[in-house]
C-alpha cells in the first residue's frame, strides 16, 4: 500500500517539535490518546507530552507471546500494533445505550452524557485503518446507522504512523491493509533519524498542521527526501513479501487469499477444524483483540434500589456456547463448530456482507491467543489438504 492517501508534500518536523502537534490537538479541543508503556505493554492512554511516547521500546511478539524490551536506538512508534485498537475508543467493551429512572408508575428515559471532547488518535497503523473502515461499514450503514459510534467518529482526528517494522505476527501485506498507511488519515507521520516527516491527509489534516506550523518549524521536504520517505514503508513491505528473516527479527508470517471465500466454505467438515479445537481454549481473546469484530450483546442492568435501569452494550464472541441461542440450544456446541464460525466468518462471510475481508493482517489475534493458535497456519493446513471436489 503506498501513501498516495496524502494530499500535500510532507514536510520535516524535529522529535522534540511533535509537541507542538499534542498541543494543537489540545487547543482544537481534543482528547488526546496514543501509545504509553503500560503494565508490561505498550497500550493506548492519554499523551500530554512527546516523553508519554514509548521512545526506547521494542516489543516483541509471536504466537501466543509478548515481550518488551529496552532498546535504546528505537523510536517513538518503532513498536509494533499492541492489544488495544481505533474500535476500544469508537465502539467501547461496556457503555450504556438507555438509561431510565422510575416515574411514579412509570419509568422516564434519561439524556446519556454526550463524550467530553472529540478524541484524536497518535500512531495508527494502515492495519487499523483499514480496521476503521471495515468498523465503519458495519455502524454507519444509512439505514442501521449506530448515532453514538456516529458522533464520536465524526468527531475523531487520527495520527497515522508509516511502519518501518513488523513483528512476526504481521502479516498486513497479505491483506493490503500495509505497512503504508492508506486512505483515513487526517495526519500521517514517517520516522527517520532525529525527524518526522509530517503530512497531511484530509482539510481537517491540514488545518492542523498549518497550526503547528505557528507553533514549531516545519521544514518543506525535497523531492529526493520525498522519494526516501516513501520508500521506508515500501522497504518493509518489500522485506514482508521476501518472508526473509532480518537480524533480530523474525519473518513475518503471510496469508496466501486466493480464492478464500471459496476454500472456507468449501471445506465446513473438514477435519482440521476438530485439530484447532484440541488446542482452543474457546476463551474469546481473538474476538476481544481483534480490530473489527463488532458482535455485542445488550442487557438490562438494574440499581440495587429498582429506581433506575441501564440498557447496557457489552462486546459479545462467537466462541462463547450461548451466543446463537436458539430455541432448544446453541446451533454450535463444540469448539470445532465455533472456531470454524469465527475464522470463517472473518475470512469469507465478511466478503458476502460487506463486500471486503474482515481480517487486516494485524496479528493480534496470533499474539493474544493463549495457545498461541495462528490463523494464517490454519488458512494453510486447510489449502493443503483442500477436501473440496
Amino acid at each position: 500500500m503506498s501513501c498516495s492517501a496524502a494530499i500535500g508534500p510532507p514536510q520535516w518536523l524535529a522529535k522534540p517539535d511533535f509537541q507542538a502537534v499534542i498541543d494543537a490537538l489540545v487547543a482544537a479541543g481534543h482528547r488526546v490518546v496514543g501509545p504509553r508503556v503500560t503494565a508490561g505493554a505498550i497500550v493506548l492512554g492519554d499523551v500530554a507530552s512527546v516523553a508519554d511516547l514509548p521512545a526506547g521500546w521494542l516489543d516483541d511478539q509471536d504466537g501466543g507471546s509478548y515481550r518488551l524490551r529496552r532498546d535504546e536506538a528505537a523510536g517513538c512508534f518503532d513498536h509494533v500494533v499492541g492489544p488495544h485498537a481505533l474500535k476500544n475508543f469508537l465502539f467501547p467493551a461496556r457503555e450504556p445505550v438507555a438509561t431510565f429512572t422510575r416515574n411514579g408508575a412509570g419509568w422516564r428515559e434519561q439524556p446519556l452524557v454526550p463524550d467530553p471532547a472529540p478524541l484524536a488518535v497518535l500512531g495508527v497503523r494502515g492495519c487499523d485503518l483499514a480496521a476503521l473502515a471495515i468498523q465503519d461499514a458495519v455502524f454507519l450503514r444509512a439505514d442501521v446507522a449506530d448515532s453514538t459510534y456516529r458522533g464520536r467518529r465524526a468527531g475523531l482526528f487520527i495520527v497515522a504512523v508509516n511502519c518501518r517494522r513488523a513483528a512476526a505476527t504481521c502479516f498486513c501485506h497479505s491483506m493490503q491493509c500495509g505497512p503504508a498507511a492508506g486512505p483515513g488519515f487526517d495526519l500521517a507521520v514517517t520516522e527517520i533519524d532525529d525527524r518526522f516527516a509530517i503530512e497531511s491527509g484530509t482539510a481537517k489534516g491540514a488545518a492542523l498542521l498549518a497550526a503547528v506550523a505557528t507553533r514549531a518549524t516545519l521544514t518543506p521536504c525535497t523531492p529526493a527526501d520525498t522519494a526516501a520517505v516513501r520508500d521506508v514503508p515500501q522497504a518493509l513491505g518489500r522485506w514482508m513479501h521476501s518472508r526473509q528473516a532480518m537480524p533480530g527479527a523474525a519473518a513475518p508470517r503471510s496469508l496466501d487469499t486466493t480464492d478464500i471465500r471459496d476454500l472456507l466454505f468449501g471445506n465446513l467438515e473438514h477435519p482440521h477444524w476438530a485439530a484447532i479445537a484440541d488446542r482452543c481454549l474457546a476463551c474469546g481473546n481473538c474476538t476481544l483483540v481483534c480490530p473489527t469484530c463488532f458482535c455485542h450483546s445488550v442487557e438490562d442492568v438494574p440499581d440495587l434500589s429498582g429506581d433506575r435501569a441501564t440498557l447496557e452494550r457489552r462486546w459479545a464472541s462467537c466462541f462463547t456456547l450461548d451466543h446463537a441461542h436458539m430455541h432448544g440450544g446453541g446451533p454450535r456446541p463444540t469448539t470445532a463448530s465455533r472456531y470454524r464460525q469465527w475464522l470463517t466468518h472473518k475470512l469469507a462471510g465478511w466478503i458476502d456482507q460487506f463486500g471486503t475481508s474482515g481480517c487486516t493482517g494485524c496479528g493480534r489475534c496470533i499474539t493474544w491467543c493463549p495457545v498461541g493458535i495462528d490463523l494464517t497456519a490454519e488458512v494453510a493446513a486447510i489449502r493443503a489438504a483442500d477436501a473440496r471436489p
